[in-house]
């Protein structure tokens, strides 16, 4: 498989066509940050959060792209498979254009997990996931071209593709404890 085959680099010439110079790995982790969050899977309000992200109303082609995407990660977090699938650049692009994506991803997670829970307070292991994010946002010029490096992405994606999950089980325990209004008897 080629590169130029990739869902990624596919995205990533629909949004370069539509004149938004957007990562499509940061667009794919505000998705899934705000998915992890809580924030349903209603088109119309992902639409509206991407719209920040993209600066303006997307096409129509980039609209059905975002709506597919937003099938996927549901998809994968409502199954019972415990894996989510990153939108990033295919293993046979270089390092250092993975591991900027993967910052990318990592930020616009962030981003888009905070959209949705702001300052909700959540258990030590969630935050820690969060603290991670956070540094690999941070970290990515740090990868070099190596066997080191190499395995150092493999395993900071092994972590991302069951991070989320653990975010999304935690706020959907919350979901229903800030949904209920106290009793009037």
């Amino acid at each position: 498989m080629t590169s130029s085959n990739s869902p990624y680099s596919a995205f990533a010439a629909l949004l370069a066509s539509s004149g938004k110079p957007v990562s499509p790995a940061e667009l794919h982790g505000l998705l899934l940050g705000r998915s992890c969050a809580g924030a349903g899977f209603e088109p119309e309000a992902w639409i509206q959060d991407a719209v920040e992200l993209l600066g303006d109303e997307p096409a129509d082609n980039v609209r059905q792209a975002l709506i597919g995407l937003q099938e996927m990660v549901k998809g994968e977090l409502t199954s019972t498979d415990i894996t989510v699938v990153l939108l990033l650049p295919s293993d046979d692009a270089p390092l250092v254009e993975r591991a900027q994506a993967l910052g990318q991803w990592c930020q616009g997670f962030l981003d888009g997990f905070g959209m949705i829970l702001g300052n909700t307070a959540l258990s030590g292991e969630a935050m820690e996931v969060l603290q991670d994010l956070s540094a690999i946002a941070q970290v990515q010029s740090a990868l070099e071209e190596s066997e080191d490096g190499e395995n150092d992405y493999m395993e900071v994606m092994e972590y991302l593709r069951v991070a989320p999950l653990l975010l999304f089980t935690e706020c959907a325990k919350l979901a229903p404890v800030a949904a209920a209004k106290p009793s009037l008897h």
